[in-house]
């Protein structure tokens, strides 16, 4: 069932990716307003999670699913009938604090149960938010390629939506003791000096794996190169690295396979900026690579390292992304629309190329400032380490 409820999720985010253009062509929308509607969701996702995170404590998970299912229906219907910016902005934010409330439900509750397991197994359920994507891009290039508007794409998530509700009726989700459920305690903890340094660094994953694949539409549609097959590949390959992710974790440590994730998406990035052609998906493979273990491992690392946050501090973690790539949408909507004005004064025959171009090398900054952030936080717990063994 949360699995299910994952799927949902990563299906608007790849589903949304490959309608952009058609909303744009229908409601003559810039790409600067595509990314405010783009912003809704990574807006509505830490509004959720700020909320989840704060009653999680005295409502559970369940009652967290089910304002999730609410949600999802609602904006799912609200975008069919859009009529123009406003309808999507508002039926967009219904959709993002549905996915929030599925992160504030279902993280607190994997890290509960698997309390001697917490990374390897947030890894595990976090399988189901690429292979989402795989999903609904895949959907969404079959129906686009079909001439199927983007109203039966948002449509066909509805199915299951109504699968992953009828499931909530008919099961109770498990409350165990392997987190703390002190919400004076995990406030706390909120203000170590670590924690706040992983939200910090969680901003910057989060932008480079989801403000990537979120414009790629637009960023390599030029390329020669099919945007929605290369989602679908990262997306899958990310899949299958997270639920093999238990023994990476084992050898290099969450430290380790932040450092190298960070190395992988800083040099996939970058391979994709100067690339073209069948060399985009050799780069794109470069920076799954990267992506894939970000977000579970960031996650997984607090509820190991600082498990007095709980719940909280998971749905924290797992908003502050959220809410910068929301912040960051509406600026990459603008660099592309920048990019494209100053390819159009140099090149007149392969300005979305080099827009997308431009564009995926101010991206690499995000990754770029990561490698220094983890080599500094390893070379911190390896004098730790040190310090307790002396």
């Amino acid at each position: 069932m949360c699995c299910l409820a994952l799927l949902v999720t990563a299906m608007t985010f790849a589903i949304r990716a490959g309608i952009l253009g058609q909303l744009g062509n229908q409601f003559n929308l810039s790409d600067t307003q595509l990314g405010w509607i783009n912003a809704m969701a990574f807006l509505g996702f830490p509004l959720a999670t700020l909320f989840g995170g704060a009653v999680y404590n005295f409502v559970g998970p369940k009652k967290l699913l089910q304002l999730a299912f609410v949600c999802h229906l609602l904006g799912l219907g609200l975008t069919i009938s859009a009529s123009g910016f406003w309808s999507l902005l508002i039926s967009t934010l219904f959709i993002g604090f549905a996915n929030g409330s599925v992160e504030a439900s279902c993280n607190p509750l994997i890290a509960d149960i698997y309390r001697d397991r917490k990374t390897t197994m947030l890894n595990r359920f976090h399988v189901w938010f690429p292979g989402g994507i795989v999903v609904g891009a895949l959907c969404s290039k079959f129906m686009t390629d079909a001439g199927l508007g983007w109203q039966l794409q948002i449509a066909i998530m509805i199915i299951p939506t109504l699968a992953y509700g009828l499931m909530l009726l008919q099961q109770s989700l498990p409350r165990a003791n392997g987190i703390s459920h002190s919400t004076s305690e995990n406030i706390k903890a909120l203000f170590s000096p670590l924690f706040l340094f992983m939200v910090l660094c969680m901003t910057l994953t989060a932008t480079t794996e989801l403000g990537t694949q979120q414009w790629i539409d637009k960023i390599l549609g030029a390329s020669g190169a099919s945007p929605m097959l290369i989602l679908a590949m990262i997306t899958g390959l990310m899949a299958i690295g997270r639920f093999f992710a238990g023994p990476l974790i084992n050898r290099f440590n969450p430290v380790g396979v932040l450092l190298l994730s960070a190395v992988f998406a800083c040099a996939g990035i970058y391979s994709m900026s100067v690339a073209s052609g069948a060399m985009v998906y050799i780069s794109a493979i470069v920076f799954a690579l990267g992506v894939t273990y970000f977000w579970p491992t960031m996650l997984g690392f607090v509820a190991e390292n600082i498990p007095q946050s709980g719940a909280l501090g998971l749905s924290l973690m797992g908003g502050a992304g959220m809410f910068a790539v929301s912040l960051w949408n509406p600026v990459i909507g603008g660099w592309i629309d920048s990019a494209r004005k100053q390819a159009s004064q140099m090149d007149s025959t392969n300005i979305e190329l080099l827009a997308g171009q431009a564009v995926l090398s101010q991206l690499v900054i995000f990754p770029a400032v990561l490698i220094i952030a983890f080599a500094a936080l390893a070379i911190f717990r390896l004098k730790q380490k040190q310090a307790a063994t002396a």
